[in-house]
């Protein structure tokens, strides 16, 4: 006799038979879910999109902007996050919005978290770059996870829209080329609010795209595959709609609204106190096949009105900013708006102090002159390269000569130079690269920084390593990045070289006396630049320890 005492679920349920459950007798849990969210009470604080740089992948501090890709930042820069600004000016006043640049606030991923449950953005619109992308995508599964659509931009997902949403379902949208109006479209569509553009966003649609009208269907409802540099979903399938226009005349769009970024957390070295950015071109007629600028703009010029730059500037220093970089894919690409404005800053003495990027065959004597009198201080310059065989494959149009005479003119009208170097460009030798070294330190720098190529997707040097099979086997984008890491294996010139080149190249400029005399007036000239002079230092100890090769020839 079992003695056993029954299991009292069994005995509750007696001699009846239980029925055999199906997955279809249940409802859709997705979709209660979903409904739920939107159902749910919205905070006061809840806002339609948040627009954002989110925290970086490693704490440290990413060089990141909308026709960029993203990479570490030696010095510890921070880059104000300008485009975000511009696209808030796009959706404001009918959108809510927050801005949020993590990068700036030093914010790990726990208060980001944080900040997208108090807000709980209907939209979630992000960067997204190459050496980032799973940092960018984690930030869109968060806000995806609770309610959001998701929408990323820049220059990793413009030239491979599917090749960015097929493997991460949580990236709703992509932004093709220049988002600033398909992302007004977008949400136009998607919130029914077409009709409440102000007159000048109608003429904005209008003018720079002489065939756009709203995409809906019969019924009114949104149909997205007529909204232009839109790449999304439908039905499982990845759809890529037709490539927006270029906007031609940038005076026509709004202001940036700089007053919603952290203006007072941006740093750049010898710069003391806090800068910002002001937009003055868009786009590049040079043919340098590496350049990320081309994939988003290609290779036309658009300008932006003197006068309305120092409209923005003036606005700018109301808000307590007195240093400024004229950031453009190059600055002075056209000479007549450089002058121009040179001679509204003199005249009207808005006494500020200013950067900018330029090439060292865009640029003359006089001109020179005219910025350094309109307060400008120092140039970032695109050298690349101290030989003119690398620089004649890659497309650069610019020679060692031209750049020994466009600094020296520059240090002459008082203005301090930045050089830029990149290691490992096709054709490269460890012959070329000492050429390289050497060149750098003939030239009147004030500041030099030499980076690994970076094959990045869409440019004429992608194709160039695909074709060659020179990326390294197990190659993921996030290592394309210029400092800590490359994809590019040469034939006789393997990454480890590449990385031992670039690292040998940065201690034996800085280890100089004028060099080190310039990191400590970076030191003494504004103490939030001590961690960037001393991270770059502890960088240059590091390199001499761990470096491995011929003994450094100063």
């Amino acid at each position: 006799m079992n003695n056993q005492p029954k299991d009292p679920l069994r005995a509750n349920l007696g001699t009846r038979r239980v029925p055999k459950l199906r997955m279809a007798d249940f409802p859709n849990a997705d979709e209660i879910v979903r409904e739920g969210l939107l159902r749910a009470e919205r905070p006061a604080e809840a806002v339609d999109i948040m627009i954002v740089n989110p925290p970086t992948p490693d704490g440290d501090f990413w060089i990141r902007t909308q026709h960029r890709v993203g990479r570490r930042t030696r010095e510890n820069m921070v880059w104000p996050q300008v485009e975000l600004a511009q696209l808030a000016a796009m959706l404001h006043p009918v959108y809510s919005i927050k801005v949020v640049d993590a990068n700036a606030e030093r914010m790990d991923w726990a208060e980001f978290t944080k900040l997208i449950e108090k807000y709980q953005p209907k939209y979630y619109l992000t960067h997204v770059t190459a050496p980032t992308l799973e940092n960018d995508m984690l930030g869109c599964f968060l806000a995806h996870a609770r309610g959001a659509k998701t929408i990323g931009f820049g220059t990793h997902v413009t030239p491979i829209p599917r090749e960015t949403l097929r493997p991460y379902p949580a990236l709703d949208y992509v932004l093709v080329g220049e988002p600033d109006l398909t992302i007004r479209d977008l949400l136009d569509h998607l919130e029914g609010k077409i009709d409440q553009r102000s007159d000048s966003m109608v003429k904005l649609f209008d003018e720079h795209d002489l065939l756009y009208k709203p995409s809906l269907n019969e019924d009114g409802t949104p149909n997205l595959h007529g909204i232009k540099g839109l790449a999304w979903r439908e039905a499982g399938e990845i759809v890529v709609n037709a490539t927006r226009p270029f906007i031609q005349n940038l005076d026509d769009m709004p202001m940036p609204l700089h007053e919603m970024l952290p203006l007072q957390n941006y740093r750049m070295p010898l710069i003391k106190g806090p800068f910002t950015f002001i937009v003055t071109s868009r786009g590049c007629p040079a043919g340098c096949t590496y350049c990320i600028k081309h994939v988003s703009y290609q290779y036309g010029v658009r300008l932006r009105s003197p006068e309305l730059i120092m409209e923005e500037l003036w606005g700018l220093k109301k808000q307590g900013i007195h240093n400024i970089h004229m950031y453009a894919d190059l600055f002075t690409v056209n000479r007549d708006q450089v002058v121009a404005l040179c001679k509204l800053m003199i005249e009207e003495k808005i006494n500020i102090k200013w950067t900018c990027n330029s090439r060292v065959d865009y640029v003359d004597e006089e001109m020179l002159k005219l910025m350094g009198q309109a307060g400008c201080w120092l140039i970032s310059w695109g050298i690349e390269s101290g030989s003119e065989q690398i620089l004649r494959h890659a497309r650069k149009g610019a020679y060692p000569d031209k750049a020994e005479r466009a600094l020296r003119w520059a240090r002459e009208a008082g203005i301090k130079n930045w050089g830029y170097f990149i290691i490992g460009l096709p054709q490269e030798t460890e012959e070329t690269i000492r050429q390289t070294i050497d060149f750098s330190k003939k030239l009147p720098l004030d500041i030099a920084l030499f980076h690994v190529a970076a094959p990045y997707p869409g440019t004429p040097f992608f194709f160039e390593v695909v074709e060659e099979g020179w990326f390294r086997e197990g190659t993921r984008w996030e290592q394309v990045d210029m400092d800590k890491g490359t994809v590019l294996d040469y034939p006789g010139l393997p990454a480890e070289r590449l990385l031992y080149w670039q690292k040998r190249a940065f201690r034996e400029w800085a280890f100089r006396p004028g060099p080190m005399l310039t990191y400590m007036k970076m030191v003494l000239s504004d103490w939030s630049t001590l961690r960037s002079a001393l991270s770059v230092g502890m960088q240059h100890l590091s390199w001499a320890s761990t470096d491995s090769g011929a003994p450094v020839r100063s």
